[in-house]
């Protein structure tokens, strides 16, 4: 769709995306890759899965850290090696990935609403739906702020429920000083490109808990203890190292994506403060903060234009902001048909899914960029008429 509206070509040549991928340095990831070509050790727990692993144990502070292939079927072995069955109460306003992994498994997500002012699940709205089919709780930290990990495991610890964590966008960040990846029996990470710290695809599965740490090891390579040995049904979970060297990478350049992104977050911030209807997603200055996320909640009633709208705008200059988590897991298949009526719990998560946007992020944006996006906006909230007029006439052409 072309709608341009400051005139003339789109404001970007090449399109702005959301998490585009973080580098690190190419020569020392070069020098990796010649090292797994020279031992010929491309996957099955080898010296560079082992060395991430490590890496992460430390950065976190947990005993054990069992990289996978990715963050879907991390979680999905975590959630059968806690022995989760029945109904699991999960948060609607997550990537769908996170209620996939129990439905795989015949597991029922129970889709709990959120706090607005967080974006996290409501630990009161998880209690309400617990029966006697529950067997656990999965929290998600949405956007590196962390869930009320205190009142979710008060929950569980009453009502002798499992907790676990999706902390796919929680890498390098705390709550009160303790880092994402120590709540619960366990926490999974991601490492998709897209995500802070990047393996290409990626994540872990990470736990204080020495004997669930030994189960997730032997689900991640077919149930394998040694040669012909097999203890336990698996799959084939295993990172491979390629990715590993990718995963050290870029945990190695951890500090500087950090530092560009914050100084990308705090060009948005300045550009977008005033802007009626506009609110920027406010991380804690006492916590460690990976900065990954930029989000702006759009309120129909103050703001000039609505979210779908600026997102419109957004899009014909070139500027790929994304509506995320849109429309809620519990609005998309299969969810929707077999809990029509999900939504009637829901009232907080369908009003701020319609709200959010978020912005293009990753090193290779800078606060210029993030500036001149800023400006589109400011623009288009000026000229909403004219935009809504384009956009209206846009659509009836292509109807």
């Amino acid at each position: 769709m072309q709608l341009a509206i400051l005139g003339g070509a789109p404001a970007f040549l090449q399109p702005l995306h959301v998490g585009r991928p973080s580098l690190g340095d190419r020569e020392t990831m070069l020098r990796r890759v010649n090292e797994i070509f020279d031992r010929r050790w491309f996957t099955n727990d080898g010296p560079l899965v082992k060395e991430f692993e490590a890496g992460i144990e430390e950065l976190v502070g947990v005993k054990h850290c069992v990289a996978m292939c990715n963050a879907t079927i991390a979680l999905e072995i975590a959630i059968r090696a806690l022995e989760l069955r029945g109904e699991v109460i999960v948060p609607a306003y997550t990537f769908i990935a996170t209620a996939h992994a129990l439905h795989w498994q015949e597991i029922t997500p129970v889709f709990a609403d959120m706090d607005p002012a967080t974006y996290n699940v409501a630990p009161e709205s998880m209690e309400r739906l617990i029966t006697p089919r529950t067997t656990g709780i999965i929290g998600v930290h949405v956007w590196g702020r962390l869930c009320d990990t205190e009142a979710i495991e008060s929950i569980a610890q009453k009502h002798r429920l499992k907790v676990m964590y999706d902390a796919a966008h929680a890498f390098g960040c705390s709550q009160r000083g303790r880092m994402a990846g120590s709540f619960g029996s366990c926490e999974v990470f991601s490492f998709h490109a897209t995500k802070f710290i990047n393996s290409f695809e990626g994540g872990a599965a990470v736990t204080n808990h020495d004997a669930l740490a030994a189960k997730m090891r032997l689900m991640r390579n077919f149930g394998f203890a040694g040669y012909d040995k097999v203890l336990y049904p698996g799959t084939n979970g295993k990172m491979t190292e390629i990715c590993a060297a990718m995963g050290l990478t870029s945990l190695e350049a951890m500090e500087a994506i950090v530092a560009s992104n914050r100084k990308n977050y705090e060009a948005y911030a300045d550009g977008l403060r005033g802007l009626p209807g506009i609110s920027l997603i406010v991380y804690p200055a006492q916590e460690r903060v990976n900065y990954q996320y930029v989000v702006i909640e759009v309120d129909p009633e103050a703001s000039p234009l609505n979210r779908d709208e600026l997102v419109a705008v957004l899009h014909g200059e070139n500027v790929l902001a994304r509506k995320y988590f849109w429309p809620g897991c519990h609005r998309m298949e299969p969810y929707r048909s077999l809990q029509p009526n999900a939504f009637l719990l829901l009232p907080q998560t369908d009003k701020v899914a319609a709200r959010v946007i978020v912005l293009p992020t990753g090193q290779s944006l800078s606060p210029e960029n993030a500036q001149v996006v800023c400006m589109l906006i400011k623009t288009a909230l000026k000229k909403a008429p004219q935009v809504r007029s384009a956009l209206h006439a846009l659509y009836c052409h292509n109807s």
